[in-house]
């Protein structure tokens, strides 16, 4: 009997042949490729097929070229620039290229796809350092970077500018990087790489700046126009009126007029003649005369033109023609505050107080005095209301009209601006002393002058010590002040609150003896000695014939040293 063989299935005798001719194949690639790289691999132009690794590298490290010495032209919108690879920190990575081109190893996959393929291009791998790329990206932004510009229409006398507008662009740093990667990578010289960037329209386009010309600006310096004020009849050209005219934009960059009215009242071409024809309100003037007030001059009204009414005037002018540019402006007439009419009615009725303060005559007194008393004179004091020294009379300074003089200063006379105004501020607060209203500031000279009633008597510094009082009487009071070369008087005038008002002066109590100096100081002004002390004055208020309250003001005085100059 035959022994019986057990046949093969034809699919198992096919699997192997198959797998004897992929192993003989894979032994084949082994043999014929080993751990070169394929060939025909280029990087570049740089060929490296057929290499090993490490040929590959030193190859490509030789021949691949330093693109670190060539900037790399980039756009920011409009804008163009370079960036230096190198400063980027932008560079070739030689081996992650040559691992991109080589077979990832020698498994069966890879050794039989090298068997059959023939290299190709690759293309070379950068390698990047993000803060180095950042800081280079944060450059050119700063260089590129276009700040968006509205369009706009503006005024050059009588000519008419036009600002066109401009889009906006802001370098995306963040995006950025990966661009300028790419372009490192293609390392064209010729054409800027354009940088991804975040876009700003302007507000007010061309279209809209090129409206606003026609329909406003042009036809507004096409000519001069005509103004009439209470019958008073000029021309403001067509100059005068582009350098105070502008276009502003609003929400929807939709550009508007805008005249500068107050610019406008002031430009000589229109203040000039609105001179001849403006005129100021005057208070009448009282005066006391016994125990009345009465009325010394009566008041006169005022006329004026404000910019609010010449702009009106003005601007519905400007986009007409011929006849059609002229106008008149609106006269507004200024009532003024006080007035025969409603002097009583304001209760200015009566002599409320009167004090005189007699001086030496000096030049420099007569003039600073006198320039206090016209700026305080005729002051109307309401209900209420806080009167103060230094907001009325100003600063002492020769563009105000006061001089040099003589003051005190650290306990001595010395040179300065101003000098004899103390003599109004001590007149004014013996004034308002015996009116009986409230003092709310004042502050007497550091060391007693004889001319002055002790204890009562008032100074003033601009900026540090002002004299203030409110007016408490419940009516109007109205301050009248005159002066001559050697006294100054003031007068209150409006309804009394109380039938008397007097003053009594203490004992000087802490009596102190002055000192003696010698200065050489070339500003030097000599001083006589007088004792320092302290006093108090008490006001007293009486009413229907008996006394009905005391305040008590005290003043302490330093020694008037003696001061010779040598």
């Amino acid at each position: 009997m035959r022994p019986r063989i057990a046949s093969v299935p034809s699919v198992a005798l096919a699997g192997g042949t198959l797998a004897l001719g992929i192993g003989g194949l894979y032994l084949a690639g082994l043999a014929v490729t080993g751990g070169e790289i394929d060939s025909g691999t280029t990087v570049r132009g740089v060929e490296i097929g057929g290499l090993s690794r490490a040929e590959a590298v030193r190859k490509l490290e030789r021949d691949l070229g330093a693109p670190a010495a060539r900037d790399l032209p980039v756009k920011v919108g409009e804008r163009t620039g370079t960036v230096d690879p190198e400063r980027a920190g932008l560079s070739w990575d030689i081996q992650g290229t040559v691992d991109r081109a080589s077979r990832s190893g020698t498994d069966p996959v890879s050794v039989l796809r090298g068997l059959f393929r023939s290299g190709g291009t690759v293309e070379p791998v950068v390698r990047v350092d993000e803060g180095k790329a950042r800081a280079a990206l944060d450059g050119i932004a700063k260089r590129l970077d276009q700040k968006v510009r509205d369009g706009a229409v503006g005024f050059d006398g009588g000519r008419v500018e036009q600002t066109m507008p401009r889009t906006g662009y802001a370098l995306d740093v963040d995006a950025a990087v990966d661009a300028l990667r790419a372009a490192f990578v293609r390392q064209d010289l010729r054409s800027p790489t354009a940088l991804p960037v975040r876009e700003t329209r302007p507000a007010v386009t061309a279209g809209e700046v090129r409206r606003a010309v026609r329909a406003f600006a042009e036809p507004a310096v096409s000519a001069p126009v005509t103004l009439t004020a209470a019958g008073e009849r000029f021309t403001v050209p067509r100059e005068v009126l582009g350098a105070h005219l502008t276009m502003r934009p609003d929400d929807r960059g939709r550009l508007h007029p805008r005249l500068d009215e107050k610019g406008l009242r002031e430009d000589p071409a229109v203040d000039r003649p609105l001179d001849r024809i403006t005129t100021t309100a005057a208070d009448a003037e009282l005066r006391a005369d016994g125990d009345k007030a009465v009325i010394a001059k009566d008041a006169t009204l005022g006329h004026e033109v404000t910019g609010e009414a010449l702009g009106k005037a003005v601007l519905p002018l400007l986009t007409a023609k011929g006849d059609g540019r002229a106008g008149t402006v609106e006269v507004r007439t200024t009532r003024p505050e006080v007035t025969r009419e409603n002097a009583a009615q304001l209760g200015l009725t009566q002599t409320m107080s009167s004090f005189t303060v007699d001086f030496e005559p000096a030049e420099y007194r007569t003039r600073n005095i006198g320039r206090a008393v016209e700026l305080i004179n005729g002051s109307l004091v309401r209900p209420g209301e806080t009167w103060s020294f230094n907001r009325t009379v100003g600063e002492r300074t020769e563009a105000n009209g006061f001089v040099d003089g003589i003051i005190i200063l650290n306990d001595k006379y010395t040179k300065a601006s101003g000098g004899g105004v103390s003599s109004v501020a001590t007149t004014l607060y013996n004034a308002l002393f015996f009116a009986g209203v409230k003092p709310v500031e004042h502050g007497a000279h550091s060391f007693y002058i004889e001319r002055y009633p002790e204890g009562r008597e008032a100074t003033v510094a601009w900026g540090s010590l002002d004299l203030r009082f409110t007016n408490d009487s419940g009516k109007a009071l109205y301050i009248q002040a005159e002066s001559t070369d050697t006294s100054v008087t003031v007068n209150f005038l409006g309804t009394r609150k109380y039938d008397e008002i007097t003053s009594v002066t203490g004992p000087r109590t802490a009596v102190k003896k002055p000192g003696k100096h010698v200065s050489h100081d070339k500003e030097c002004v000599p001083q006589t000695p007088l004792e320092g002390f302290d006093v108090t004055v008490e006001r007293v208020f009486h009413d229907g014939g008996r006394e009905v309250r005391r305040e008590p003001y005290r003043t302490h005085y330093t020694p008037r040293d003696e001061i010779v100059c040598e």
